[in-house]
């Protein structure tokens, strides 16, 4: 399940994952800590991107959420676009580019073991199971569970020695 990366405003829906305002345990630290880089690099990239593109600071009241979507996804795509046409125009490109190359060769990750990562599109089939999605979404239960996973995935990727 998809997750967002949120502050404490949030309810404790499955898709919403909040830091910890006061950590207790050494895992939760880590996970706060870990969480509050990754939120104020997208809000950082969000800076970037509203600071290049005017449609993007106006209110969006007024859109649709498929249109807000693709509207920011054509955003990034152009921004992508204009950031590669002027790589070669940056102070030791080469040295970047290198990088770059790098970084594309190291991107081997499987998911689940091999198994092929499939996932849902379109509308529900029926209003159960409308319904039902709704009611996943807003278990808190299952809010517990998967932040409790992430913080123990987070620290056997980070923690102890790791870091």
């Amino acid at each position: 399940m998809g997750y967002y990366l949120t502050d404490g405003i949030y309810p404790n829906w499955a898709t919403f994952i909040q830091g910890f305002s006061r950590p207790q345990l050494e895992t939760e630290r880590l996970f706060a800590n870990r969480q509050a880089l990754v939120r104020k690099d997208v809000e950082r990239a969000f800076v970037v991107l509203q600071a290049r593109f005017a449609i993007l600071r106006q209110p969006s009241l007024a859109y649709d959420e498929d249109i807000l979507g693709d509207i920011m996804k054509a955003c990034i795509i152009i921004h992508n676009v204009i950031v590669e046409d002027e790589r070669d125009m940056y102070v030791r490109a080469d040295v970047l580019r290198r990088y770059y190359e790098e970084d594309l060769s190291s991107l081997t990750a499987t998911v689940n073991n091999g198994e092929p990562f499939e996932f849902q599109t379109g509308q529900p089939f029926s209003i159960n199971a409308l319904l039902g999605r709704i009611i996943a979404l807003r278990s808190s239960q299952t809010h517990h569970s998967l932040k409790e996973d992430l913080i123990e995935h987070n620290w056997q990727k980070y923690g102890g020695n790791n870091h």
